[in-house]
């Protein structure tokens, strides 16, 4: 196999992934989006399985701006959560450990000044 041959056939094989993946994205977005219905969602996902370049290519130029809106969102929830999780998972919050600064301050055990520091850290 001529190298010039393995390298189109790694071209091809590596844009044949690519597609892959971009219909998958539409996919995942057709089915994320809160801003239409399941009607709309029926045909959309319809147009991209029957028509696929021209389907993939009509969602992006129609719905391609608010694709990243809707993973931005997703991905602040997802974040969101997992901070909740292991706030949760931790067993302290924030007032929690601000109470228990001030216990050790009243205590003596923290001058103001560590009080102050690990205050500002904290919040």
């Amino acid at each position: 196999m001529p190298l010039l041959n393995l390298f189109f056939s790694m071209l091809w094989f590596f844009l044949f992934i690519l597609w892959i993946w971009l219909v998958i994205s539409i996919f995942i977005d057709i089915f994320r989006s809160d801003d239409i219905g399941g009607f709309a969602k029926a045909m959309w996902a319809l147009f991209v399985i029957v028509l696929p370049l021209l389907g993939v290519l009509v969602y992006i130029i129609a719905r391609g701006d608010s694709m990243n809106e809707r993973a931005m969102k997703q991905a602040a929830a997802q974040e969101k959560a997992a901070r909740q999780y292991i706030q949760e998972a931790a067993g302290s919050s924030t007032a929690d450990e601000l109470a228990k600064a001030a216990q050790l301050r009243k205590e003596g055990v923290l001058t103001d000044a560590e009080f102050a520091a690990f205050k500002a850290k904290v919040l």
